[in-house]
């Protein structure tokens, strides 16, 4: 058996796994990697300037991939500095590997510079965490941490790697990897059981989430739609491209507001809920969102979110794709002449009042505020939508600034639109960075508010390192618009300490052309489409800071 050292054999594990860039941010305790990296030249190593964005942008990677990451920070206060980021990734069970590197085993006890319980730390956002102990012990451990990371419900898993681990050889069988095929269906019997119930429903409605990205069933789920003739919602935290927008059938994305979700709601009998956390609100409400004595039947592989908040009649663990790909014809089969007539007749009501109709609408209405000064940030985000090339991918975190984002711009592939997740803001301009990394062929146009941006800003370094095809649009309203609106709304007080960025304001422009990147401020609105349409076609990382409204009206 050949030797090899543990920084090697990490590295061999991980690109065995299918691993082709290693995010970090390096420290004296990962120095054993670096060392290594020289002889494995066909991994990519991408470096961020602080740990939260090395969590993000490999987070982006994924999302924008549907593949197993790795990144690797340092020490506690790396992983300290992660945390953030890692909520998010654990939010959206994004498949990641996070290591870091750990004070030699008995050293710690000293309790030296940096040291920390890294494993304690770790776990509350994790699937699994682990310290290394014994060099022969890696591929096993590596080989679980991916396999768990991959097995769905997805997530994160971390490993700590103490220095001696990384630094010691030995002759070690590197094993092999495994990935547990999930994609399951139900019995016959429950599928049975499905369809008569689906059949029975009068006023059937779909409410559609994030499984439907990670299943790879957009097409399925429009079909459903199509073959019941019903509505078709995205889950109130529409983060993701969760339903095809242009379908007949779509009405757009489940409101965060109890009462408006539960006056839509009322208009159903049955809630088919596909890989979704349907109902996630954002502030407390007395109004449930759920009407009394609505039915609920859930799919997914996610078993937590199963009957988590509401109980359903029926839910089933499985894959949704997999699921649709046999219900569909069990519904055609069972439902016969009627259900055909019955879906023709649905559509035909739903067409002056779906998602494109919607739109239309909504075009209108912005369009009337094209010569707005300052720049009015509804219209602006409609500008950027038009401006952006069709085979674009749209990272999302413009918060008030896109609030109709979702409405304009139409989702037709699972990678094509990515947004905040959890509500932790600054991951969008990091993540952008990583989707990019993942898509090099595609345009990855960044749309950003100006609070979320200066939590990650030097993500744009990497952005500018790597030479990506990404251009970052900065709505820049001078400070914290959403918290403004909801200290206005919720309390009554238009009193906003430490809620601006004035004296001094924020140069996007300057710290943009100091982290290299080529950059435009625009004030007026006859500039916005030309900057936008000649970034959005040239190569290299842009940054477009366009100065938006920035009052609150109660």
């Amino acid at each position: 058996m050949n030797r090899i050292t543990g920084r090697s054999a990490f590295l061999a594990l991980l690109k065995d796994e299918g691993i082709t860039h290693l995010f970090g941010n390096p420290g004296t305790t990962e120095l054993p990697i670096m060392h290594a990296l020289k002889e494995h030249p066909d991994l990519t190593y991408v470096m961020a300037m602080q740990e939260s964005l090395v969590v993000a942008i490999a987070d982006g990677f994924s999302r924008a991939s549907g593949r197993l990451v790795a990144c690797n920070v340092h020490v506690a206060p790396g992983l300290g500095n992660a945390m953030g980021a890692l909520y998010n990734a654990n939010f959206t069970g994004t498949p990641m590997i996070l290591t870091a590197g750990q004070q030699e085993q008995g050293h710690g006890l000293m309790e030296p510079m940096l040291y920390g319980p890294l494993v304690r730390i770790a776990e509350p956002l994790v699937k699994w965490a682990i310290e290394v102990t014994r060099l022969e012990d890696l591929p096993r451990i590596v080989r679980r941490a991916a396999k768990v990371a991959t097995t769905p419900p997805t997530g994160p898993v971390f490993m700590s790697l103490p220095g001696d681990i990384l630094n010691s050889e030995a002759g070690v069988d590197l094993g092999h990897s495994t990935r547990v095929d999930t994609r399951v269906k139900p019995s016959d019997e429950a599928l049975q059981t499905l369809v008569q119930r689906i059949l029975r429903a009068e006023r059937p409605v779909i409410i559609a989430g994030d499984e439907i990205v990670k299943s790879d069933a957009l097409n399925e789920a429009a079909l459903l739609s199509m073959t019941l003739g019903c509505p078709a919602y995205q889950q109130s935290v529409a983060y993701g491209a969760h339903f095809l927008s242009e379908s007949p059938c779509f009405m757009g994305s489940v409101s965060r507001v109890q009462k408006q979700t539960r006056d839509m709601l009322g208009a159903y009998d049955l809630m088919i809920v596909l890989g979704a956390d349907p109902l996630r609100m954002s502030v407390h409400s007395e109004i449930d969102p759920l009407p009394n004595g609505m039915a609920i039947v859930q799919i997914g592989l996610v078993d937590w979110d199963l009957a988590k908040n509401y109980a359903a009649e029926m839910a089933l663990k499985a894959d949704v794709k997999e699921t649709l790909r046999v219900l569909i014809p069990a519904l055609k089969a069972a439902g016969g002449t009627g259900l055909e007539k019955r879906a023709k007749n649905g559509i035909a009501a739903l067409a002056s009042k779906n998602w494109t109709a919607q739109r239309t609408r909504l075009v209108d209405e912005i369009a009337k505020n094209r010569d707005c000064t300052p720049i009015d940030p509804d219209w602006l985000t409609l500008q950027v939508v038009e401006a952006m090339p069709a085979n674009a991918i749209l990272v999302d975190e413009g918060l008030t600034a896109s609030r109709y984002m979702p409405a304009l711009r139409p989702n037709r592939d699972r990678f094509g639109y990515h947004a905040l997740a959890s509500g932790g803001i600054g991951w969008g301009l990091p993540a952008s960075v990583g989707v990019s990394l993942a898509n090099p062929n595609r345009s990855v146009v960044c749309y950003s508010g100006d609070g979320s941006a200066m939590y990650s800003i030097q993500a744009l370094w990497t952005a500018a390192h790597h030479k990506l095809p990404l251009t970052v649009v900065i709505a820049n309203n001078g400070g914290y618009r959403i918290i403004k609106q909801r200290l206005l709304a919720f309390h009554q007080s238009d009193h906003f300490i430490g809620m601006d960025f004035v004296d001094p304001s924020v140069d996007f422009v300057g710290i943009a052309k100091a982290l290299g990147l080529e950059a435009i401020r625009i004030t007026e609105a006859k500039d916005v489409a030309p900057a936008l349409v000649s970034s959005f076609a040239r190569p290299g990382a842009k940054l477009v800071e366009v100065v938006v409204e920035g009052s609150v009206k109660a």
